[in-house]
């Protein structure tokens, strides 16, 4: 059976600040998920990290299909709607335009979408971050498709013995989509070369070069290149399918135990440790840490399995001690060096106004007479 998988997620309001949305608000999206999805979706699931909620969707209808996008978007409205009623900080905040327009990209909610034919057995992971930009999800992805110290699949499994391929965007390049695809491991050091730059090059798909399938999607929406300003760190979704000719899935997760920093936290302003939480965990540390959940299905004929909750594991309980110790150590630092983004990434309006102003105020020294050096004289 020909499947697509599509995530959308958005941020439209929350308890206490930018805590997690109300149960009354999930609860709205969910609704309406269900009651105007019957006959247009196969199957739906619906979760929050931090303040971001999640729409998990399977269905036959393609990628970019405009219906099952207009559907989460009018789920989404409905949600902010109650969000309202309920006085939640920042409503709507991630929907950004006031019409739909065929599909939410450019709209502001995050969306990843895989299409595929089905598998007899299909499992895949739905990765959710909050407070944190898509790149994000850089490092994980080069050492579990690229890394065999990380993923030895690479080197025990035949049907990943010619490697991936990566399809890396340009996200600061605004006028279209400009994108370059690099194969492992014949470019590996290039592809390294471009995803340490997390803030400019993404990654937005990966495809087995043994069967040609895509296998991973990266939502790579920045919201600041849509609104102009500051206006939320992007949280970014991910799908990925794992096992047979794909990593498995102890492959895809094992490097988040790495707790790597990334960009985000506070007003989307601070480099902290990425911390790998259960599902529907709320923030707390400073507006973050930054959060990722992951949540593994099987999907057979469209319809999706329960979840299961990664991350709930006890295992991460010691990782996510060890991203709390290196996140409270770089805040400690406050807004000196690494501790918070560089000025071109640093998107909260307040500090970019200060510093135009400030720019106006430097002058340029004139130079001072230097003394000449006085003739030698002889007795």
């Amino acid at each position: 059976m020909r499947t697509t998988l599509t995530v959308i997620k958005a941020d439209i309001g929350a308890v206490g600040g930018h805590l997690r949305p109300s149960e009354a608000v999930v609860e709205r999206v969910r609704e309406h998920v269900e009651r105007e999805g019957e006959g247009l979706v196969l199957d739906a699931h619906v979760s929050y990290t931090g303040d971001d909620i999640a729409i998990l969707m399977s269905h036959a209808r393609g990628a970019g299909d405009p219906d099952v996008h207009r559907l989460a978007w009018e789920a989404f409205r409905a949600g902010t709607e109650v969000a309202k009623a309920q006085g939640l900080y920042g409503a709507g905040q991630d929907l950004l335009r006031d019409a739909f327009a065929g599909n939410v990209r450019g709209l502001g909610p995050a969306v990843a979408e895989l299409e595929f034919d089905e598998r007899p057995n299909e499992p895949f992971l739905l990765f959710v971050a909050d407070k944190t930009e898509p790149g994000s999800y850089n490092l994980p992805l080069y050492l579990a498709f690229a890394d065999p110290m990380h993923c030895p699949g690479l080197m025990l499994s035949p049907n990943m013995a010619k490697g991936f391929s990566f399809v890396i965007m340009d996200v600061n390049h605004t006028e279209g989509d400009r994108v370059v695809e690099l194969n492992a491991p014949e470019d590996l050091y290039d592809i390294a070369a471009l995803l340490r730059d997390t803030h400019r090059f993404v990654v937005e798909k990966i495809y087995s070069r043994t069967t040609g399938e895509p296998c991973v999607a990266v939502s790579t929406t920045r919201l600041h290149n849509i609104a102009g300003k500051y206006v939320g760190k992007d949280d970014p979704v991910m799908l990925v399918r794992v096992q047979s000719q794909f990593p498995a899935t102890g492959e895809v997760i094992a490097p988040f135990a790495l707790a790597h920093y990334v960009s985000g936290d506070l007003r989307g302003s601070h480099n902290v440790a990425l911390m790998p939480v259960p599902s529907n965990t709320p923030v707390a540390y400073f507006d973050g840490p930054s959060l990722v959940s992951c949540l593994a299905f099987c999907v057979h004929e469209g319809k999706l399995t329960e979840p299961v909750d990664v991350f709930a594991h006890p295992f991460w309980d010691t990782i996510r001690q060890k991203a709390a110790d290196k996140t409270l150590e770089m805040r400690r630092q406050g807004f000196v060096g690494p501790a918070m983004v560089g000025f071109e990434e640093l998107e909260y309006g307040g500090i970019t106004e200060r510093l135009k102003k400030l720019d106006e105020r430097f002058v340029v020294r004139e130079p001072q007479p230097q003394p000449q050096p006085q003739p030698e004289t002889t007795p």
